[in-house]
Parts: structure tokens; sequence; C-alpha cells
């Protein structure tokens, strides 16, 4: 059995850790670098940034911030935010990325996903997908722009297809779980992971340590990806792992 991943993830913005709810009343939280050399020596099993204002002045600032973090923490770097092209890809990867995630961009061109794939690898593709319960509540549709715009995308067929497309993971965010602190949106999560064969992130919801061990026992997520618990230290990563290890949950600790 594969172990699972707990995964803290930093929103940044010219160059700062920033949290808030939505994008809304961010709040500066540190420098991105000591952040994830923490979380590095905390056990984390990776680490993702998004570039929350990923203008071109934004774009040269993360380059930085990847290279910089790069050089210090030795777990894989996920990077996600304004990315558009193959040469976005490969800029990102050669600052030290591991993965890149993209959203709206394999919505508009999904054959990024496939020519991303097929020149760097499937391991290094990440596809986040954003997703809102339909407002019949049958099945769930794919947001964008934090949960503001709705595609028309049913949530459940495009995992499948960004699967066959040639992403190697999928980082989901139930909009509806999200910023609640009411747990993982269990239902959403096994009704992707019911239908891909690629790890999924599960994102949205945690509030408390109970969550991470009801996410694992109750779905088929691979990882749990968590921001404010941990930036605010109202849990550590060891404390999460070691919680989990005792319930025996396959963790690396």
């Amino acid at each position: 059995m594969l172990t699972k991943r707990i995964i803290p993830c930093l929103d940044v913005t010219n160059g700062r850790v920033m949290k808030g709810i939505n994008f809304v009343n961010l709040t500066d939280v540190g420098d991105p670098v000591e952040i994830a050399e923490f979380y590095n020596s905390e056990g984390a099993d990776e680490i993702v940034f998004l570039d929350i204002t990923a203008t071109h002045e934004g774009r040269k600032t993360m380059i930085d911030v990847i290279k910089r973090t790069a050089e210090k923490v030795f777990i894989p770097l996920t990077v996600g935010g304004g990315i558009k092209s193959l040469e976005d890809f490969k800029e990102i990867l050669r600052a030290g990325a591991d993965k890149i995630s993209i959203n709206s961009a394999a919505i508009r061109n999904p054959k990024l996903i496939t020519q991303a794939a097929s020149k760097y690898g499937s391991q290094c593709v990440v596809v986040a997908i954003d997703g809102k319960k339909n407002e019949n509540n049958i099945g769930w549709h794919v947001v964008i722009n934090g949960g503001r715009i709705n595609t028309g995308l049913d949530a459940v067929k495009w995992a499948k297809e960004v699967e066959e497309l040639g992403a190697g993971e999928i980082l989901l965010t139930s909009m509806d779980a999200d910023g609640t602190k009411q747990g993982y949106d269990i239902e959403f999560i096994n009704a992707i992971t019911d239908i891909v064969n690629i790890p999924v992130v599960a994102s949205g919801g945690c509030g408390k340590i109970d969550d991470f061990y009801d996410v694992f026992e109750r779905s088929g997520a691979d990882a749990a990806l968590a921001a404010s618990l941990f930036h605010y230290k109202e849990l550590s990563i060891r404390e999460v792992k070691e919680y989990l290890k005792q319930k025996d949950v396959e963790i690396r600790i």
C-alpha cells in the first residue's frame, strides 16, 4: 500500500505567503522559503506553492522563490498559478519545481495536459479541479476564479478526461467545504477516486486533526492538503503524522 501524504499549501503573492478566504482580506504569513524549510523539517511529504497573483512580475518573483526553496528543501515542490504554456512549464521546472499544477489553463486548452505529459512526463503534470455541488444536488460542476465562475463542466467526467489526457495527479478542492473547517468533502472525493486511477490530493475543509484520519479512512484520497491549520500553528505536521500512525494509517514519519 502506498503511504498517505500530508501536504501544506502556501499561497504566494509578491514573494510572501498570504492567507485569506477566497483571496480576500489577505494576511501576510511570512517568507515562503523559511516556511517551506520549516515544513520540510516537520516531515511534510510535499509542498504546494500557488502563485495567486501570477502576473508577469509575480512570475519573476515566483521563479526566485522556487529557486531559493529548491536549494533548502528535499521534498517535492508543486507550483501552480498562471501557468498557460509549455514554456511556463519549462521555466518553472528549471527553477527547481518537481510538479506543475494547472487549472483554468487545462480547461481552456486540454491539449496542454498531453503536451506537457509527453515532454516532461505525467508525474510532472497535476490538474487542479475546483468542484461545487450542482444546484439540484446531483453531481458537481467545475468552477474557476475561487468558485465564482461555473464552467459548466461535469467534475467527474472532467477528472476522467484529464487522466486520459495524461495528467499524473489531481488536486481536488471542494468549494462547498473550503473554508468551513467542517472536514473534507468525502462524497465528492470518492466520486472522483472511484473513477480515476491516478493519485488524488484532497483539499478544502480540514479543521481538526480527526479530519485527516477521516479522509484517509473514508475516501480513496492519496494525500491531504491543508493551509491555515499549519500556518497558524493550530496543528503541526509532526503531530498529525504521529496521530495517523497511531491510527494505523500508512504514513511516512
